[in-house]
């Protein structure tokens, strides 16, 4: 059967997406998605989207990791299934759609390259040693490194999300250095098993970690930069729990096709 897709990116985070309205795409599997994710013989991505109808919501949000399991919440993947809605036609400047981890709201740039994703609240942040370990959507390992840009992400990450303790759920490992006017944060993502442009999920943890550290009561404004790029997270904080919590930054279509499986 042939398929159409799109293919999208957020800060260097890339997605197939397919529109699952009429049901597409047959007997999907674990294989299947990981071929289509596969950046040597199938389409490839760091995950794979498919958007379906609802009738309680503008739309449905299925997220599959690369390796071909169905995934938690992906922040940028979910910004960019709002910019392929809007290229569907299905929203315009808003909407409400439904995730593996609930309702999320989102708004978009009349030109469609920009979205601001609300993530879910959190109230719980523990500690692992010097590292910080909560739930954004998907969980999340935090601690700061100094000389990030030379940290070798892939082997230390994924020692991390391999050990003990996490080995069986997995979780993202993520390292930040604080730059003073921007936080730089590179993320091993479980599902790719390898070092990420971005991670939507996973800069929310980050940004959140380090206001906890800091005790930044109120109003929080966060620029991230990532090596896909700039993301910025925006939440209100009252040194328990954060609300309007905001993902923004931008997401473009790069391509898109038919594929014959």
């Amino acid at each position: 059967m042939n398929i159409n897709f799109s293919k999208y990116q957020g800060a260097g985070n890339d997605f197939v997406l397919i529109d699952h309205r009429g049901n597409t795409l047959k007997n999907i599997d674990n294989k299947l998605v990981a071929q289509l994710c596969d950046r040597r013989f199938g389409i490839g991505g760091d995950g794979l989207m498919l958007l379906l109808d609802h009738s309680d919501y503008d739309f449905e949000m299925v997220y599959y990791n690369a390796d071909g399991n169905v995934g938690s919440m992906c922040g940028n993947g979910g910004r960019c299934i709002v910019a392929f809605a809007k290229h569907l036609g299905i929203i315009d400047s808003e909407t409400n759609f439904l995730a593996v981890d609930g309702p999320h709201y989102a708004k978009i740039t009349a030109e469609g390259n920009w979205v601001e994703l609300q993530m879910i609240d959190v109230d719980n942040i523990n500690s692992d040693n010097d590292a910080f370990v909560l739930n954004t959507g998907s969980p999340h390992y935090v601690v700061e490194k100094a000389n990030l840009s030379s940290l070798d992400v892939f082997t230390e990450g994924s020692a991390i999300r391999n050990n003990e303790t996490y080995k069986t759920e997995g979780i993202n490992v993520n390292y930040v250095e604080n730059k003073g006017d921007h936080l730089f944060v590179r993320t091993f993502e479980r599902g790719v098993e390898d070092e990420t442009y971005a991670c939507g999920t996973g800069v929310t943890a980050v940004a959140m970690a380090m206001a906890k550290q800091a005790n930044q009561i109120g109003h929080v404004q966060t620029p991230v930069k990532v090596l896909g790029g700039d993301l910025k997270i925006n939440f209100d904080y009252d040194g328990k729990t954060f609300t309007q919590v905001f993902l923004c930054g931008p997401a473009e279509k790069v391509f898109e096709g038919a594929l014959s499986i």
